[in-house]
């Protein structure tokens, strides 16, 4: 028989070849004033996108690991996009972060806010100028303008000047910030970020549980669910109808990645719920119109609603099933995961471009319905991250600690 995957050094070393294929891809990212621009199919910058946060937060993120790393290019990159965030995505007039300029439509998003936590505690742990300010600005607008602490969650959306919220809640914000609490627990040693991702995923668990292990997106001011929300419009980017696939497996490995944080201390039962999820999503989401892939998202029967095959879905397919083997040694987990390489490889990395496909269609080939160009190197980064790392702590403190495999 032969050893798992993630144990075989040569397949290690194809991981670290991924990761630094994909920081070469966006290497175009910078912009002249800070940010990082939004990637077409070729890796060139869409000025006519505009800068928005989440890119360039995100950018910060996975440059600061490859910075790490020691990939040489990837600390100028990082620092730029850093730039952007101390630079003018900052909102010096209201504070907090806009979602974009040119255009900026006007909000400040808990989505936007809590990739800026995580790309602070990154650019922290990498060293970059003006990183420790963005960290102390960030934790601050958080709880100040976000935070919830009767709820135990993170309100959505304001308007610019926090003067009028939003009405509507969801989870997708909440699932960010719980990796950046996570994040932000190890590099700052406030373990108060511990507890705030505790009580957010105990909801998440709560609110699963009784809708058979789909997890309900989109509540009212309440907390109370919303589960016809945007049926007319299935695919919305960031608010799709029904349950979205790719974020129960997130949630499957940020539970386990949060047990390893809380410690033997803690005893409740995690690795029950990352077991449902991830099973529930496989059941409802993988194959589940005949083609290999997961679909994007299913109605609350398990039946599927966008058939497109998203990038990101398949790469946190592949974290929840490389964390679960680690949790628990189970050998399928290491078979989905390999199985789920073996589809990556063939259909979802562009061999001919570079980076991954943002979208398939429902037959795998190249689409654009959802998301056009490849603006987002965070997710694939990070499966090609996960099997090489431990369980606890967060990526940037782990690779920064030594724990790179």
């Amino acid at each position: 028989m032969t050893a798992p995957w993630p144990d075989l050094p040569t397949h290690r070393e194809w991981l670290h070849d991924q990761a630094r294929s994909l920081l070469t891809f966006g290497r175009r990212t910078p912009s002249a004033d800070g940010g990082a621009y939004w990637l077409d199919d070729q890796g060139k910058p869409l000025p006519q996108n505009g800068i928005h946060t989440w890119i360039t937060a995100r950018t910060v993120h996975v440059y600061s690991l490859g910075h790490l790393m020691g990939i040489p290019g990837c600390t100028p990159v990082a620092q730029s996009a850093l730039d952007g965030l101390t630079g003018r995505l900052h909102d010096s007039a209201f504070d907090g972060w806009l979602a974009s300029v040119q255009p900026d439509d006007g909000t400040k998003a808990a989505y936007a806010h809590a990739f800026v936590l995580l790309a602070a505690t990154s650019g922290v742990t990498a060293g970059l100028d003006g990183a420790e300010e963005l960290l102390q600005d960030a934790q601050q607008v958080l709880l100040e303008r976000f935070w919830d602490e009767d709820a135990g969650l993170a309100v959505d959306a304001w308007d610019r000047s926090f003067s009028t919220l939003d009405p509507y809640r969801g989870i997708n914000a909440n699932m960010h910030l719980v990796e950046a609490c996570l994040a932000a627990a190890d590099v700052t040693g406030d373990h108060a970020w511990l507890e705030r991702a505790r009580r957010i995923s105990q909801f998440v668990i709560a609110q699963a549980r009784t809708n058979d292990w789909r997890i309900p997106e989109h509540f009212d001011a309440q907390w109370q669910p919303q589960l016809e929300l945007n049926r007319d419009k299935p695919g919305d980017q960031f608010k799709p109808y029904g349950a979205t696939v790719g974020h129960a497996l997130e949630w499957s490995r940020l539970l386990l990645h949060l047990e390893a944080a809380l410690g033997e201390a803690d005893r409740t039962d995690w690795l029950t719920p990352a077991k449902a999820l991830f099973e529930r999503a496989v059941i409802d989401g993988w194959a589940a119109d005949g083609a290999d892939g997961f679909v994007y998202t299913t109605d609350w029967s398990g039946r599927p609603v966008v058939r497109e095959r998203m990038h990101w879905v398949v790469a946190e397919a592949l974290g929840a099933a490389v964390t679960l083997w680690h949790r628990t040694g189970d050998s399928a987990y290491a078979d989905r995961y390999a199985q789920w390489w073996d589809y990556t490889q063939r259909y979802v990395i562009d061999h001919e471009n570079g980076s991954w496909h943002h979208e398939l269609d429902a037959t795998n080939r190249p689409a654009a319905t959802v998301w056009a160009g490849k603006p987002d190197l965070y997710h694939a980064l990070q499966a090609t991250l996960l099997p090489l790392l431990p369980l606890t702590p967060s990526f940037a403190t782990a690779i920064a600690q030594g724990h790179l495999a």
